[in-house]
């Protein structure tokens, strides 16, 4: 994963200006391990600077996920952020852990295995998989959520 310092540079050297508030995004993805929701990011932010929009927020996280400092997914209860990890140096996706969220890289892109046909030009894709990993599944939290779901509990 990105450190603050690699983040701040990823931003600064696409001409992004750095602010006290950017400073305050890389610190923050940079010292989470897991991923974090637009809202999270919202309230750590707010609680360092006073009458900050959720617009701003989530502005910053657009720009930031464009210029490759931030990973964005989609994961079924919604969109989350957590630092790049393109530090590695090489294009690669992802295996993520429903249950921790941890993430293990791919170390190939399953891209050239597609039937994309000729005349359609791809410009940018994405590949997760997600399941659990094995401590999740050792630990039962995998086998107490099925039971959970087949007894009509959350």
């Amino acid at each position: 994963m990105l450190s603050t310092e690699q983040i701040i540079a990823v931003m600064s050297a696409q001409g992004l200006r750095i602010t006290d508030q950017r400073r305050t995004l890389a610190k923050l993805f940079a010292e989470r391990d897991g991923y974090l929701t637009p809202k999270d990011v919202y309230d750590y932010m707010c609680k360092q600077y006073s009458g900050l929009s959720f617009d701003t927020v989530y502005r910053n996280l657009r720009v930031m996920e464009e210029l490759g400092a931030i990973e964005q997914i989609v994961f079924e209860d919604g969109l989350k952020f957590r630092a790049s990890c393109n530090s590695e140096g090489y294009h690669h996706h992802h295996l993520i852990c429903l249950q921790c969220q941890k993430t293990y890289p791919i170390h190939f892109c399953p891209m050239p295995l597609t039937d994309a046909p000729e005349e359609f030009q791809v410009v940018k894709h994405k590949f997760e998989v997600f399941g659990y990993c094995k401590d999740c599944r050792r630990d039962g939290t995998v086998e107490k959520e099925k039971a959970a779901q087949q007894s009509g509990g959350s």
